[in-house]
């Protein structure tokens, strides 16, 4: 059992995920591997999916060598270990502004003696066979990806203090509602945003974090984070490139 993802990441690779947020079959797992992405970003936080098609798409894609990324709500705590024990290999916690919330997350979401997760019966990532529990438990938290999101200029305010937590594997800026709640809505690439970027790369390799982004949609912005190290990259969601797809074709058939 490998996360291929963070195994890219720590060999300095560009990673790319992508938002499933609408997608509710399974089948949309084998199809953003052969697009090319390296992880799925499951949404429980504005998507329409519920945690048993997140846990059927998990199991999918551990066979389909796709690193199954969950984003929970707010708050979202109570559904970490459900969520990790049903094929999850990662766990983004959106909105985070302190770093007790960031070590919150790592509390329940590492077994012992790295946090307090529960065991619970079969373990697919194994494919349910029977294993070594201390085994089983060492790697599923050495494998297991935890994300902190920052998404407010508040956040990066303590951005310092949120890096450091021990078991937080990146630190995710959420680009859309950082730009909103900077008073720049949708202009990714505006000086302020960048500087957040800056601070906020300045502090993942302060503290050997990853540094991830999401939320934008300017390809010129997304280039100029990537050089600056956004190595964990969302590059877009499901339903945005399935609109874009068949505008594109309507519009040329039209033409």
């Amino acid at each position: 059992m490998l996360n291929e993802t963070k195994h890219k990441l720590a060999n300095n690779e560009l990673t790319l995920g992508v938002g499933i947020v609408q997608s509710r079959v399974v089948e949309v797992v084998p199809l953003m591997k052969t697009a090319g992405f390296d992880w799925l970003f499951l949404d429980l936080e504005h998507g329409a999916l519920t945690t048993d098609t997140v846990s059927q798409m998990s199991a999918m894609a551990l066979k389909t060598g796709l690193t199954p990324i969950v984003r929970i709500p707010i708050n979202g705590y109570t559904m970490v270990s459900r969520i990790l024990d049903n094929g999850a290999m990662g766990i983004v916690l959106p909105h985070v502004e302190k770093p007790e919330e960031a070590a919150k997350l790592v509390d329940i979401a590492k077994f012992q003696p790295e946090g307090s997760r529960g065991v619970g019966g079969g373990i697919v990532h194994y494919d349910y066979r029977s294993v070594d529990l201390s085994e089983a438990t060492r790697a599923l938290n050495s494998e297991t990806m935890l994300i902190a999101m920052v998404e407010t200029p508040a956040a990066i305010e303590s951005i310092d203090e949120i890096a450091s937590v021990d078991g937080i594997d990146v630190i995710m800026i959420g680009t859309n509602d950082l730009a909103m709640a900077s008073g720049c809505p949708q202009d990714f690439g505006n000086p302020k945003i960048e500087k957040f970027y800056e601070k906020t790369a300045l502090a993942c390799k302060k503290y050997n974090k990853w540094l991830g982004s999401g939320g934008v949609k300017d390809e010129k912005a997304a280039k100029n984070y990537i050089e600056m190290g956004a190595n964990f990259f969302l590059a877009g969601q499901d339903i945005g490139f399935l609109l874009s797809a068949s505008k594109d074709r309507v519009d040329r058939l039209k033409s």
